[in-house]
């Protein structure tokens, strides 16, 4: 069972990906911070990272540099998954190692669902 990382500060929407995510077999942990997320990272070690930019403390950007410093996590999947939609945004994302970029208002969870399994299985 893959181990999914959640670092959303929106309890209903993480509440709603946990869920989603653990009825499909995935086991799943949850940052709130951005200044708590590379370490828990680091720590549970999750097979793919669901990543949003707008955080409290750390943003989502510094958070994905910070995960991509560490040798031992600079092939682990990170899907971006923000409100964010400028392309200055996604291009920056990208430049900074994120695999995929989604943006929430366009992506059902069975969408998001199979996003993640292209990535982990």
């Amino acid at each position: 069972m893959a181990k999914i990382c959640i670092v959303e500060d929106d309890t209903f929407l993480q509440g709603l990906l946990s869920t989603k995510l653990t009825t499909s077999g995935y086991e799943v942990m949850t940052v709130s911070d951005g200044n708590e997320a590379v370490k828990k990272i680091e720590e549970g070690k999750p097979a793919l990272v669901l990543l949003d930019l707008m955080l409290p403390g750390t943003d989502g950007f510094d958070v994905l540099a910070g995960i991509r410093e560490n040798d031992e996590f600079k092939n682990l999947p990170v899907i971006v998954f923000s409100n964010l939609s400028e392309d200055v945004d996604i291009s920056r994302a990208k430049e900074l190692g994120a695999t995929e970029f989604m943006i929430k208002s366009n992506f059902t969870l069975d969408e998001l669902l199979e996003k993640v399994k292209s990535h982990v299985g």
